[in-house]
């Protein structure tokens, strides 16, 4: 059998080029007993060790990469000693551990590396809902929101694997990371001299291991370096803050801090152009606008902050507005106070609002005749060399394995919500799964293109929010079909575009992935079980106080309890970011009528939903990971792509590779090393107390002080709700 390679043919993208091999040799071994055995061992150590610090404060995530990394030398010493002999017909040892292999069992630890997003369903139920209704309704709830994605999934291949324009450019760091282990040839490769990647791989990851010691602990400052708080730390200054401020401090030296949002080697300068545009726009120029002419009573909270707040400037207390059957109680409700959003939180709520109309206008303006054409199964573009190398593998995924995985996951999903007193039609569930096939064409194909996804979890919570207010179980299961069922979909799309570039065949890539999934899920209700049972006082007090499953919670009563309609109604104090709807359906028209006259101008790279919803991270995510991120993107994207191409084009993805899997490693370290050990009071005596670990903990910055104060016994803003009395400013 021969290996497939056409000289000069390879893909129109050099982004791919840099990163993927032209070649595949279809002997390569992938779907082999050891590929298996170690993928599982994967996807239990991941999902399983997450879910634990899941609930932990500070959380430690160990990522994919890790398991990439360690997958190779296992492998390898599995080639080595494991005998050569045959089991039902399938060999222990198929020879030397290859790199169609090494992706298998990457992909299985991946696909239930985080945390389930329906485990925190659980959560809520058990610790704030006193609510336990078995394992078998947690499982059927975590299997079906996790994998009723894949069968859509598989409707958005067509679209989103095969076009070689849709390049998915998170990819390109997993495939730069594989052929340089790997010691796979790129497009190009000799064309720059210097070292080789292997080489270079091996210096960036050492050292970026090492320096993780410290901003990671020797020397946290250098995380949040907001220098011009130091200088004045008791001054509001909402300016220059990290915590709590826009962040025109502008620096930070922790990788794990500028690659929060996505590595800045990965997306492309064009679209980290948009990213940052929208930033500055909306948070560097309309919030502190809106801030300073104090809109929404905003002064009396921080210009930046993820919690709600009362009408007396603290925060939002939602325990005063249930009753003891945990349900909205509206005269508590109006004795209390109405929910108040820091600025740049309901700005976000905003632009979610328009990224929603901005996706689908956008994609029917721009993508309408590729979705035309590819719903017909016929390409738009012609089919470069990945595309032809896997017109080799000829065992598709037959249509009726998704159709089994979406009747088998949708019953799951009915019996779990009528069986038990979910409080959510079945209409819920099948709207909820109707939200998520009409998104994720176009945000596949945004995400494929830009490396930024448009998030659902706002939308989904807004429409259940108006037709089941009062019932949180019933929004907290609606969101999670809704808004999870796209991303797994996009994750089954973009594993599968990774397995498209590194030639796996398709049905492997299909089972590695269901079968990882159910075992993923299962592992972390039984971790999520033993946290609850072993410590008592979970997510109330202690190192296990939840703070994503807070979040959680907190959504549940805004949207599920209070509704939508008591923010966003004609009349309320946020019904003006409605109108988001209206702007998000507009504004594509503005930069696609430019092109029209005008098609070689700089619109063309102007992505509204990216430029809307680039910045969707924001809340939690802050300045401090936006405006250095933009900065290494520019330099490395722009800068050193135009000017020294060859060495871009050898070493980019490489290093982003390098540098994300040292962090990872150098987390590990410093926490198995110096935190966990003696319940984290190793060194805190002196490392933890000296300037460069307490500077910037020391500013108003930090504590996250607001503009101004309510006086004692006051209160601001002013209300349509009977019962609530207009205060004075």
């Amino acid at each position: 059998m021969q290996t497939y390679h056409v000289p000069d043919d390879d893909s129109p993208y050099p982004e791919v080029r840099s990163a993927v091999a032209n070649t595949d040799d279809p002997r390569i071994p992938a779907s082999t007993i050891r590929a298996w055995v170690l993928g599982l061992i994967w996807a239990i150590i991941l999902p399983g060790v997450n879910q634990f610090f899941f609930f932990r404060y500070p959380a430690v995530t160990i990522s994919s990469l890790v398991a990439q990394l360690l997958s190779f030398p296992l492998g390898r010493l599995w080639a080595a000693v494991v005998p050569r002999k045959n089991v039902l017909g399938l060999s222990l040892n198929p020879g030397p551990f290859t790199v169609k292999e090494h992706v298998i069992i990457t992909i299985m630890a991946g696909v239930g590396a985080q945390s389930a997003y329906a485990t925190d369903i659980i959560a809520v139920q058990r610790v704030y809902y006193n609510q336990t209704w078995g394992f078998m309704y947690q499982w059927l709830v975590v299997m079906s929101t996790q994998m009723i994605g894949y069968c859509i999934g598989g409707i958005g291949k067509r679209f989103l694997v095969s076009p070689p324009s849709m390049i998915w450019p998170a990819n390109l760091v997993l495939c730069a990371l594989f052929n340089t282990l790997h010691s796979q040839h790129y497009s190009g490769m000799g064309k720059y001299g210097g070292i080789s990647r292997e080489r270079f791989f091996t210096y960036a990851f050492t050292a970026a291991t090492l320096y993780y010691f410290l901003p990671g602990y020797l020397f946290q400052a250098l995380s949040y370096f907001s220098w011009v708080c130091w200088i004045a730390p008791q001054n509001v200054n909402q300016m220059f803050g990290y915590n709590s401020g826009l962040g025109f401090s502008v620096l930070s030296f922790d990788w794990s801090q500028i690659a929060y949002i996505g590595s800045p080697l990965a997306t492309p300068w064009w679209a980290e152009v948009n990213v940052i545009a929208g930033f500055i726009l909306f948070y560097w120029i309309i919030t502190p606008i809106v801030y300073y002419s104090n809109i929404w009573n905003s002064q009396y909270m921080p210009i930046m902050s993820s919690y709600p707040y009362d009408n007396q400037g603290r925060r939002y207390n939602v325990t005063r507005i249930l009753n003891t059957q945990t349900t909205f109680d509206i005269n508590a409700y109006r004795n209390y106070s109405p929910l108040f959003l820091s600025t740049t939180f309901a700005i976000s709520y905003g632009l979610s609002f328009a990224s929603i109309t901005a996706t689908i206008v956008h994609a029917l303006l721009y993508f309408r005749k590729q979705i035309w054409v590819q719903a017909r199964r016929s390409l738009h573009e012609q089919p470069d060399i990945h595309a032809r190398l896997m017109s080799k593998y000829k065992e598709v995924v037959p249509e009726w394995w998704y159709l089994m995985i979406f009747l088998s996951m949708f019953t799951f999903g009915v019996i779990s919500i009528e069986v038990w007193p979910t409080q959510m039609p079945v209409w819920g569930l099948v709207l909820a799964l109707l939200i998520a096939v009409v998104y994720i064409v176009p945000i596949g194909m945004i995400q494929a293109i830009t490396n930024q996804q448009v998030g659902l979890n706002v939308i989904t919570e807004l429409v259940i929010g108006f037709a089941l207010p009062g019932r949180p179980i019933a929004m907290m299961m609606f969101k999670t079909w809704g808004y999870i069922t796209m991303v797994q979909a996009l994750q089954f799309t973009s594993d599968f575009k990774l397995g498209h570039y590194m030639k796996i065949p398709h049905r492997p890539m299909f089972w590695s992935q269901v079968v990882a999934t159910a075992v993923a899920g299962t592992v972390q209700l039984g971790v999520q079980s033993w946290c609850v049972f072993a410590h008592v006082s979970m997510c109330r007090s202690g190192m296990f106080t939840c703070p994503n499953t807070r979040v959680f919670y907190t959504a549940s009563v805004i949207w599920g309890v209070i509704g939508p309609k008591q923010q966003f109604s004609p009349g309320q104090t946020y019904y003006g970011l409605v109108y988001f709807f209206l702007a998000g359906a507009i504004l594509p028209f503005i930069p696609w009528v430019v092109l029209k006259r005008w098609p070689n101008g700089i619109f063309r790279y102007m992505n509204l939903p990216i430029f809307l919803n680039g910045t969707g991270l924001i809340p939690p995510a802050t300045a401090q990971n936006f405006v250095p991120w933009a900065v290494i993107g520019f330099i490395f994207q722009y800068v050193i792509r135009r000017r020294h191409f060859s060495w871009w084009s050898k070493y980019n993805y490489v290093l982003s590779a390098a540098l994300d899997s040292g962090v990872a490693i150098g987390v590990l370290i410093v926490y198995f090393a110096l935190e966990f050990p003696r319940n984290g009071t190793i060194g805190q005596q002196t490392i933890g107390k000296w300037w460069g670990n307490s500077v910037h903990k020391k500013t108003a910055d930090w504590v996250a002080l607001p503009l101004k104060q309510v006086p004692p016994g006051n209160i601001f803003g002013s209300v349509t709700i009977p019962g609530f009395t207009k205060a004075e400013n």
